[in-house]
């Protein structure tokens, strides 16, 4: 089996890359182990805590003993499924803020600036506002991947972004346009009350155009004369080689990427010796530059019974799910993350280091209510860590595991950043706006004042937001912890590209799912060896960022 080109992983780059090298005529093999993504539990929005916590749709990695967290083991859900993680994650759509695309430019991805990606992202969008308002200049129209609001009816959606304004923070119709700074609604790739995940979007297209979908597992990529020409996966329990007449796509995530790198003899030369792996390139950057981002729940009670609570029975969940499966509306039709914040921390900053999701009910992610009752949280944490980590091999076996270490909060600069989002967060909440319906804090609890108070419960609640990235980090050519270039191929051989979440060189202002598919979306032109025309447009930054923490206007 063989056609020109070879895609590892149909997840959210994966899909967008196969769905345009089909679209320009390409023969196309995209290689994917996870199983079908047609249950309920995926595409009923209201549901999304189900499917990552599920071992049919989620590979279960986890993290090593993390130092700075007491040694908590961390959980790292990865969509093995179609579609990837865009199939179990939270739906957020946050393309990032402009100037981290700038920073990507700076740390060697050229032609990786705001100006560069701006036309993909918009490529890659259908944007529809909801009747919210929005910056409709900066968004997208008629591309594959359904983008919407929710309709942010309930009453503590509202009280959220009124008390970021009482606060003194601005109001943004479009985080997403011109202005990301401030509070306003969140988009989701939610389309007529279901998840549109990148297989939606993407595959299932492609796959009209011809792609062909192989259920397998990739074990590595085949290599002659130091040039890529397939893959060796597991399929129905043989070992067999796919071949890629032109070149071979590793698009597997952040945490099998690297994986199938250096099971293919392409990582740090040593680390491959321990393990047997003979070496196709030293590449002291693969597994390197993990990064992430952490958030912790700032929970209160709520005095009124407006919140999501009410359902949160058996009887409840069966009318939520009953609507639902015959309607499409009500509750289970919205991720219910209606309203977003991002504020930077302190003055002297120049553009947001602080994202909330704010979500009308008190309740983790495993589905267990602290509050115990109706009550609302704004998960919140800092967008950019200085914290590194890394993804190593833990054997050869293709089916082991890898070792996944974050060092999570390793940097006192971590710790300083954490506990301002709580005392602002605290200070938010503490606005008229959520009087009628503010009852006690649930989580840190009133109680925790002081710093070593605050950092006792940042070390034991601090959760991941599940945005792992940088394993792979883009770069120049000469640059030796580079693992790719700026067009995403893999430095020191042939025919083989990355193009997933693990090129990101920083990672960026918010969720990852949108810059994970518009990576899929540029570095498919770069195959292609075409390129959509740069958009200069500025994005606003607070005139007065260097004096003041909070922009009003």
């Amino acid at each position: 089996m063989e056609a020109d080109f070879v895609v590892i992983g149909a997840g959210s780059a994966g899909c967008a890359m196969t769905y345009r090298l089909a679209e320009a005529g390409k023969s196309v093999i995209v290689i994917e182990h996870g199983g079908s993504d047609a249950g309920p539990l995926i595409n009923m929005p209201g549901a999304l805590s189900y499917p990552m916590n599920m071992p049919l749709y989620d590979w279960g990695f986890q993290s090593e003993p993390e130092p700075h967290l007491g040694g908590r083991v961390m959980a790292c859900p990865r969509g093995k499924v179609i579609g990837g993680s865009s199939s179990i994650n939270g739906m957020i759509y946050v393309r990032g803020h402009a100037r981290d695309y700038e920073h990507w430019e700076e740390a060697g991805a050229d032609g990786w600036s705001y100006a560069d990606v701006l036309p993909y992202f918009k490529r890659q969008e259908d944007w529809h506002d909801g009747g919210h308002g929005g910056d409709a200049a900066w968004r997208g129209q008629g591309g594959p991947l359904h983008v919407t609001r929710g309709k942010r009816d309930n009453p503590l959606v509202q009280a959220f972004v009124e008390a970021g304004r009482q606060a003194g923070y601005g109001v943004t119709g479009d985080y997403n346009g011109q202005r990301q700074e401030g509070f306003g609604p969140f988009d989701m790739t939610v389309w007529k009350g279901e998840r549109w995940s990148a297989a939606k979007a993407y595959l299932r297209p492609a796959q009209k155009m011809g792609a062909q979908l192989i259920r397998a597992k990739a074990h590595r990529v085949i290599f002659e004369d130091g040039r890529a020409v397939g893959v060796e996966v597991n399929r129905k329990g043989k070992t067999e080689v796919i071949r890629a007449r032109r070149e071979v796509i590793l698009s597997a995530g952040s945490i099998m990427s690297p994986k199938i790198l250096m099971q293919s003899g392409v990582g740090p030369a040593a680390h491959l010796a321990e393990h047997g792996i003979s070496v196709q390139a030293d590449r002291a950057g693969v597994g390197q530059n993990l990064q992430d981002h952490l958030e912790l729940y700032v929970q209160m009670k709520a005095t009124q019974p407006v919140t999501l609570y009410k359902y949160w029975n058996l009887l409840g969940k069966a009318y939520v799910g009953a609507r639902w499966l015959f309607t499409r509306t009500g509750p289970g039709a919205s991720n219910q993350f209606e309203s977003a914040a991002f504020i930077r921390s302190r003055a002297g900053i120049d553009y947001p280091d602080i994202q909330y999701h704010f979500l009308p009910i008190a309740v983790r992610y495993d589905g267990q209510s602290a509050a115990g009752g109706h009550g609302f949280q704004a998960h919140v944490g800092p967008m950019r860590s200085p914290s590194r980590g890394e993804v190593t091999l833990k054997s050869a076996d293709p089916d082991a595991a890898p070792r996944i270490f974050f060092n999570y909060m390793s940097t006192e600069q971590d710790w300083v950043d954490f506990r301002q989002c709580i005392r602002l967060t605290r200070e938010i909440f503490g606005q008229d706006a959520f009087a009628p319906y503010r009852g006690d804090e649930v989580q840190p609890g009133a109680q925790a004042q002081s710093d070593e108070e605050l950092d006792a419960v940042i070390r034991e609640h601090v959760e991941s937001a599940y945005h792992p990235c940088g394993t792979c980090r883009m770069g120049r050519a000469d640059d030796p912890g580079a693992v790719v270039d700026p067009e995403g191929r893999v430095i020191g051989v042939e025919g083989l590209r990355v193009a997933d979440s693990s090129i990101f060189p920083r990672i960026t202002n918010g969720n990852l799912n949108a810059p994970s598919i518009m990576v899929g979306e540029k570095i498919s032109d770069h195959v292609l060896g075409k390129r959509l025309p740069p958009e200069e447009s500025q994005p606003w930054i607070a005139p007065e960022w260097e004096t003041t923490q909070r922009a009003g206007c």
